[in-house]
C-alpha cells in the first residue's frame, strides 16, 4: 500500500465548539467541510496518518520527525483545557523516514522533539479525524527553512516510506493561508493576502503544484500565510500520481484565508512529476536574473563566493564608477528560494568606499549572521542578492514621520538598535515597522525610543 489520499486543511481551534463557544458558526462552511473530508478519510481505512505543521518543532535546514511512542496536547491556550488529544506514533514510519531524507541528502529527525506536546496544527485536524475513526498512527512532521524542492522531495520520501512499509497511508497539509485579508485581520491588510489566497486555491484545485513551487516570495511573504510550506511537501507526496482533486471549501470571514482541498490517488502518473522541471525553471530564471545584475550586485556577490571558497576577502578593484566611490550606510541581503540566508549592514559608513562596504558586509553576511547557518559552497549558485546603499539617517518625531514603503529606521534605545529597511515584506504601516525595529533590537515594547529614518537605493 501507500498514500491512498491529502487533505490541505486549515487549523483555526476556533472550529472547535470548546472553543469557539459559538463562534464557530461563522466558519459552517469550513466546519461542514472539515466533516466531510474526515468522513471520506476515515472511510479510506488509513493505518498511518501523517500530519505537517508549521507549529511544531522547526529548524532552518532540517526536518522535524515527532520521535516517541506516543504524544498529547491540549487547547488551554485558546481557553479550552479539559480538551484534549492524545495519539500513538508510528515509529518504524518516523525512523524509515528520517534514513529516506537522508539517502537525498535532506537533514531530518528527531532532534530536540521528544516528549514535545502535540500543536494546534495536529491537534485541530485530528479532533475531526477521531470523531470517525482512532484505528491508526501518526507520524507528525515539520517544515523547515529549506528550498520548495527540498520540500517536495521530503514529500517523496514520505510517499516512498509508505510503500516500502506496506502502510495504507493519508497525508494532512495543515495550515492556514494569509492571515491580512482585511483591515481587522489579526495582522492587519495587505493586497497581497487576496492575491496569495486566490493563487493557493487555484492552483490547488488545478493540481498545478509546479505553479504552486514556483510561487513568488514577493506575494506569499507579506500574506502572512503558515500553508505554503506544508503544501510544497503535499505537492511531493503526490508525486507521478493522477489524482481526484475536489475544492471542498473556502472562507475568508474572519481576515484569515482557511481552504480545504482533497486529492485522492487514483493510479500512478510519471507526467505528474514536478521536480525536474522545476529545477530547470529556476535554473534558466537564475541565469536571467544573473545576466541583469548591475556592478553593486556583481561586487556583493564576488565577496560571497571569494569568501566562501577561501575565507578571505578579494580586493576591492582598483577602478571604481564614481558612484560607488563615496562612503554610506550599506546593507547586503542574501536569500535562497525566497528564505533568508544572511543579511548584514552598517546604517553609516565604516569603510573607506561604498564599494568596500559592499564587500566587507557580503561577506559577514554570508558567513557571520548568528540567524542562520553559514553559506555553503553548494548554495552559491542558488543565492539571490540584494544590496541596499542607505541615504544619511534623519532624526524624527515619531511615526507620523515615517512611511515604511518609503523610509527605513532605526529605533535606539539605550545603546540597542533596531534597523529594518524600507518596503520590507510584513510592514505595511509605521507602527508594524517600529515593532518589527523593536524586536531586532532587543528592545521593550514599553522602552522610550529615538527613531531615524532613511532611504535606500536598492539594487537587485
Amino acid at each position: 500500500m501507500s498514500i491512498v489520499a491529502a487533505y490541505a486543511v486549515p487549523h483555526p481551534p476556533l472550529l472547535l465548539p470548546e472553543v469557539g463557544q459559538g463562534e464557530e458558526r461563522k466558519l459552517q462552511l469550513t466546519l461542514n467541510a472539515y466533516e466531510r473530508a474526515m468522513k471520506e478519510a476515515a472511510e479510506l481505512a488509513p493505518e498511518t496518518v501523517i500530519v505537517v505543521s508549521p507549529h511544531t518543532v522547526m529548524y532552518a535546514d532540517y526536518f522535524h520527525i515527532a520521535p516517541g511512542e506516543m504524544a498529547s496536547g491540549d487547547f488551554a491556550a485558546f481557553g479550552a483545557p479539559d480538551l484534549r488529544v492524545m495519539a500513538d506514533y508510528d515509529e518504524p514510519f518516523a525512523k524509515e523516514l528520517a534514513k529516506a531524507a537522508s539517502a537525498e541528502g535532506i537533514a531530518a529527525g528527531g532532534v530536540g522533539g521528544r516528549g514535545a506536546a502535540l500543536d494546534h496544527g495536529v491537534m485541530v485536524p485530528l479532533s475531526f479525524l477521531e470523531t470517525h475513526t482512532t484505528d491508526f498512527r501518526l507520524v507528525r512532521v515539520g517544515i523547515s527553512g529549506l528550498s520548495p524542492k527540498e520540500h517536495y522531495v521530503f514529500g517523496r520520501c514520505i510517499a516512498r516510506v509508505a510503500e516500502e512499509l506496506g502502510r495504507r497511508a493519508v497525508f494532512f497539509a495543515s495550515g492556514d493561508l494569509s492571515h491580512r485579508l482585511t483591515p481587522d485581520a489579526p495582522r492587519g491588510f495587505a493586497p497581497e493576502g487576496p492575491r496569495f489566497d486566490k493563487a493557493c486555491m487555484k492552483y490547488l484545485e488545478e493540481g498545478d503544484f509546479l505553479k504552486l513551487l514556483r510561487m513568488d516570495p514577493a506575494i506569499y511573504q507579506p500574506a502572512a500565510e503558515c500553508a505554503l510550506r506544508g503544501l510544497w511537501m503535499l505537492a511531493g507526496v503526490l508525486d507521478a500520481r493522477a489524482l481526484k482533486i475536489k475544492k471542498l471549501s473556502y472562507q475568508g470571514t474572519t481576515g484569515i484565508g482557511y481552504g480545504l482541498v482533497s486529492f485522492k490517488v487514483m493510479r500512478e502518473d510519471p507526467r505528474r512529476s514536478f521536480v525536474e522541471r522545476y529545477e530547470m525553471l529556476e535554473r534558466r530564471a537564475r541565469e536571467e536574473r544573473r545576466a541583469a545584475e548591475d556592478d553593486y550586485v556583481r561586487l556583493a556577490r564576488r565577496a560571497v563566493e571569494t569568501i566562501v571558497r577561501t575565507g578571505k576577502l578579494p580586493p576591492v578593484p582598483a577602478e571604481l564608477p564614481e558612484e560607488m566611490t563615496g562612503r554610506a550606510g550599506v546593507y547586503v541581503t542574501l536569500t535562497r528560494d525566497g528564505a533568508p540566508r544572511g543579511t548584514y549592514g552598517t546604517f553609516e559608513p565604516s569603510a573607506k568606499s561604498i564599494a568596500d562596504e559592499i564587500t566587507r558586509n557580503a561577506a559577514h553576511a554570508a558567513r557571520n549572521d548568528t540567524h542562520v547557518a553559514p553559506v555553503t559552497e553548494e548554495e552559491l549558485d542558488a543565492l539571490d542578492i540584494t544590496v541596499d546603499v542607505l541615504s544619511e539617517p534623519e532624526l524624527v518625531d515619531g511615526a507620523d514621520a515615517l512611511d515604511p514603503k518609503t523610509y527605513g529606521i532605526i529605533a535606539e534605545s539605550r545603546g540597542r538598535k533596531g534597523v529594518m529597511l524600507p518596503a520590507a515584506p510584513g510592514t505595511e504601516t509605521a507602527e508594524e515597522q517600529l515593532r518589527a525595529a523593536r524586536k531586532k533590537g532587543g528592545i521593550p515594547e514599553d522602552a522610550e525610543i529615538r527613531i531615524w529614518r532613511f532611504t535606500s537605493e536598492r539594487h537587485a
